[in-house]
């Protein structure tokens, strides 16, 4: 297994450790329900550099991605974050993304578990003057979150924070270390991720530094487990789960960030068809009824008795204090309000079809 640099910190913290895409990463630290609650009501930091960080280089690079990926690149200036996704020619996804335009080159940020096949699906398709250097190994990324997250991180920094637009980035140091500081995240709050070089004395005392100043906040850690917990009640995909190379993003309500007007690129024609046909699924939210067992990956959705689509996420939703998840379901039986039945260890759990996000932020 890989380990990230804030692995001894995580061990001295407690963290139940679990393997995640080739890497020992904490999944809690304490509650899951306690680390949830702190990133809604105040902040919480995460360590997510088992994320990916590819650079494309060269004369060619920004017309190389506009030609790999299913967002136009075009409308994307310097200092500014596009979110995306990467299909294969049959309009299946290879993986969703962030596009960072840095200027005279492009980061890619892409999931961990994916980060060797991305690498080699970019280099495949490389022409010209372009090159795809893979930093993932180099790269340090922690995620601070919360309603709390500007204020506990500007006693660190020079950057005047409130200027980041939402989807930029800026450079500059934070607490004396130099990085990029990006308005994104996972989890539907105000919060910023931090890209620095991966090195276990830099992250100490960055992680030290941003734990002191969220104290007054109380600030916590906070694990895989409530990562996925909060992305599922914002209806943010996860690959492997919610998307794959079997869906496309038309079908898994992608298709805000879809740009069949743009030029060509890998997997239009495929999606055009798929478009022009009509989708005979839909990626829907659902939220069960008074059962509290957990639809999980892969269980199968019914209607009047018929299968009409299957799981891909489900969880209790803190916020909410109800079951909640999210699955592919026949276009017909997508409409919000509709009934479906979740079967859950051979039992059949009522539930209702739900507007994504489920709650609003």
């Amino acid at each position: 297994m890989k380990r990230t640099a804030f692995y001894p910190i995580h061990k001295q913290l407690g963290a139940k450790i679990v393997e995640f895409a080739g890497f020992d990463m904490p999944v809690q630290y304490a509650s899951i329900l306690e680390e949830h609650r702190a990133v809604r009501r105040s902040v919480g930091m995460f360590d997510v550099s088992h994320m990916g960080e590819v650079e494309v280089r060269g004369s060619g690079a920004a017309e190389f991605v506009q030609k790999i990926t299913v967002n136009d690149v075009s409308k994307l200036s310097p200092g500014k974050v596009q979110y995306s996704a990467m299909c294969y020619d049959d309009g299946g996804i290879v993986d969703d993304l962030l596009v960072y335009h840095r200027g005279d080159h492009f980061m890619l940020v892409v999931n961990a578990s994916n980060i060797a096949k991305d690498v080699a699906w970019l280099q495949e398709h490389v022409s010209g003057d372009v090159r795809v250097i893979d930093n993932s190994d180099e790269v340090s990324l922690l995620a601070v979150q919360g309603p709390r997250s500007m204020e506990t991180l500007q006693k660190l920094t020079g950057l005047r924070l409130s200027d980041i637009p939402y989807y930029a980035f800026s450079e500059g140091k934070l607490s004396g270390i130099k990085m990029t500081v990006s308005r994104t995240g996972y989890t539907g709050e105000l919060g910023f991720e931090l890209y620095f070089p991966s090195d276990p004395a830099i992250g100490e005392r960055v992680w030290n530094a941003i734990m002191e100043a969220g104290r007054e906040f109380d600030i916590r850690p906070v694990g895989l487990g409530a990562r996925d917990t909060l992305r599922l009640e914002m209806g943010f995909r996860l690959y492997g789960n919610d998307i794959d190379r079997t869906t496309n993003p038309l079908e898994a309500g992608l298709g805000w960030i879809t740009r069949l007007d743009k030029g060509e690129f890998v997997g239009k024609e495929a999606l055009e068809t798929a478009k022009r046909k009509g989708l005979s699924r839909k990626l829907v939210g659902f939220i069960v009824g008074e059962e509290k067992a957990f639809p999980r990956h892969g269980y199968e959705i019914r209607s009047d008795g018929s299968t009409v689509g299957v799981v891909t996420s489900g969880s209790l939703s803190p916020t909410l204090e109800k079951v909640i998840g999210m699955g592919y379901v026949s276009t017909e039986h997508a409409r919000v309000g509709n009934s479906l039945n979740i079967v859950i260890r051979d039992r059949s759990a009522r539930a209702e079809v739900a507007k994504i996000p489920f709650i609003q932020k």
